[in-house]
């Protein structure tokens, strides 16, 4: 392991290696920090191109000792969308891992160390996806999970939770409400506290994301990536890893523009750019049927606003007709069938190229988290008489 130590990410203190740490006692996330003179020996263009696809290949720049918790989290493809942006235009599915989403690779790393630290019960809030990857990962490891959802979390994403065995509640209020009651738990010695941020592995399977991205475009960056921005641990997660391919020689000094994508009923982090402040006030009344980025209050909201500010991107806010026109435009013109927050990834894309924020022969890249097919759809079937039925009128 080439874990050197951790370090909050407001004030820069240093916290051991080799300790359970949920954040740091300035009430900030902490993040992991590596030997990367020692990781550069070893993690050359060349040996990485050579190993099997998948996340577990960046070994050097993760966390862990000895075997991961695996459920074949393998590389996600980069599919271009013609007919919606032209051949500029990339989509990174995210909905190909393991429990149909991008959360398989926080969860899956989250676990891992948890099961490394003999950690024996953990349990998160949930909107839905976070939830399901943590129960599939806990039932690998043979940890204990309790998952407490908001009621609106869509119904088959409560069911696939306890379909792995999850301690599974319901409960009125937001995701950070429900945040509230795990930190009360943790406090108090039942289980430990898996939310977004609140400790530091998630970020490190997530940021795996950006070292994939780097590799499969030939070792440069896109020239923007627009992400679905709740708790925002990817958008971290990725500036991060920019900065650690560097350092290992992998990439030059360029970055994307990052575009943080919230639905105009929930979007703190736009209301906080466009006030250039460094923190985001709660989100009240949230509401929005892309339900993953239904979140009032992101404990890491300054890193979020840090990398988009940072990177000379921006915060976007779409409306909620717009997703669901994306998810019904690209899955007819382009046959992908985008999730909802996949969809406010599309429509704040077409919101920037109307306002100039990125032109047609830039590369952008946007990112599903999630398969479409784990939300519902509007049925728009036609029924039919097979006896009375005129083939040449269908």
């Amino acid at each position: 392991m080439n874990v050197t130590h951790l370090e909050c990410s407001l004030t820069n203190e240093h916290y051991a290696a080799g300790e359970i740490h949920n954040l740091s006692r300035a009430g900030k996330p902490l993040i992991v920090r590596y030997d990367l003179d020692r990781a550069r020996e070893k993690l050359t263009r060349d040996a990485i191109g050579q190993r099997p696809a998948g996340m577990w290949k960046w070994r050097e720049i993760l966390p862990h000792d000895g075997d991961p918790v695996s459920l074949g989290e393998g590389e996600t493809p980069l599919i271009a969308l013609p007919r919606t942006g032209g051949a500029n235009l990339l989509v990174k599915d995210e909905g190909r891992l393991p429990t149909g989403s991008f959360k398989a690779r926080g969860l899956a790393m989250a676990v891992t160390m948890a099961r490394q630290f003999g950690i024996a019960r953990i349990a998160m809030p949930t909107n839905g996806n976070a939830g399901a990857a943590l129960a599939a990962y806990g039932a690998r490891a043979g940890i204990e999970t309790i998952v407490i959802c908001p009621a609106e979390t869509p119904a088959i994403n409560v069911t696939e939770t306890a379909a792995f065995g999850a301690r599974v509640y319901v409960a009125d209020g937001q995701i950070d409400e429900c945040g509230a009651l795990v930190g009360k738990g943790a406090a108090q010695g039942l289980w430990f506290d898996c939310s977004t941020l609140k400790e530091p592995y998630r970020l490190e399977g997530k940021k795996v994301m950006g070292l994939e991205l780097a590799e499969q475009l030939g070792w440069t960056l896109p020239d923007a990536i627009f992400y679905p921005t709740g708790g925002g641990t990817g958008l971290i997660g990725m500036w991060k890893a920019f900065d650690e391919l560097e350092a290992l020689g992998l990439i030059g000094a360029e970055r994307p523009r990052m575009y943080a994508v919230q639905a105009e009923g929930c979007a703190p982090i736009v209301r906080a750019f466009e006030r250039g402040e460094e923190f985001a006030e709660r989100w009240e009344g949230a509401a929005t049927v892309a339900t993953g980025i239904r979140v009032p209050k992101a404990v890491g909201d300054f890193l979020i606003l840090r990398a988009v500010r940072d990177s000379g991107g921006a915060a976007i806010a779409v409306p909620e007709d717009a997703i669901l026109q994306s998810v019904e435009d690209v899955a007819r013109d382009d046959g992908f069938l985008l999730c909802p927050e996949g969809g406010a990834v599309v429509a704040a894309w077409r919101q920037a190229r109307d306002q100039g924020l990125v032109r047609s022969d830039e590369r952008v890249v946007l990112f599903n988290c999630a398969n479409g097919n784990k939300y519902p759809l509007p049925d728009r079937s036609k029924r039919l008489t097979l006896a009375e039925a005129e083939v040449g009128a269908l």
